[in-house]
């Protein structure tokens, strides 16, 4: 029965995983035109298609990950190899959340700095793109950063939270599996 329960748990990891990488590939596709000329601009486009192409890759990797945890799992014959499998899935499921914060936040301080040190051709391009007037641009920068870093904490808030909720959940049910198998075990 917990064996099954573990398999059950991590195939949803699986698929979850599955979704995610579908989500942000259709959020892409829904960023505004303006947004993408502005990237264009200012010269991140190669930079962005370069984070992109790492960030699928890794994505992929821990895709291939959860499954063959998911194959582990469904194939185990004792008790012992299950627990060492729900410990591996855990670990696995914890990286992929480290990594994707971490990238998250990473990619933000990024493009942050980028715009810091290139503020003139932020201005210049936002200026042109959204018809900024009456605005210094010392005081369009000041308030385009503090919306910069109220936007990122709340990306980074949203992600948390997201995975807080979901993976949490299921890595508190194989918690669990796994303290009553010490305890069969045992």
């Amino acid at each position: 029965m917990l064996l099954k329960k573990s398999s059950s748990i991590v195939k949803w990891i699986f698929y979850i995983s599955i979704a995610e990488i579908l989500f942000w590939t259709i959020l892409s596709f829904l960023v505004p035109e303006s947004s993408t000329k502005f990237s264009d601009d200012i010269g991140l486009h190669d930079i962005l298609i370069g984070v992109n192409i790492i960030n699928y890759t890794v994505f992929g990797i821990f895709i291939i990950l959860f499954y063959i945890n998911y194959r582990k799992i469904s194939l185990t014959d004792s008790i012992k190899e299950l627990m060492a499998n729900i410990i591996r899935t855990r670990k696995t499921v914890k990286y992929f959340v480290i990594y994707n914060i971490t990238t998250s936040f990473l990619i933000i301080i990024g493009i942050n700095l980028y715009y810091f040190l290139n503020q003139d051709i932020v201005f210049k391009y936002m200026s042109e793109d959204y018809g900024i007037a009456n605005i210094s641009q010392d005081q369009f920068m000041r308030l385009f950063f503090v919306i910069q870093i109220l936007f990122g904490l709340v990306m980074i808030a949203f992600i948390l939270l997201f995975y807080r909720l979901v993976y949490g959940i299921l890595l508190r049910r194989l918690h669990k599996n796994y303290k009553e198998l010490e305890k069969i075990e045992g």
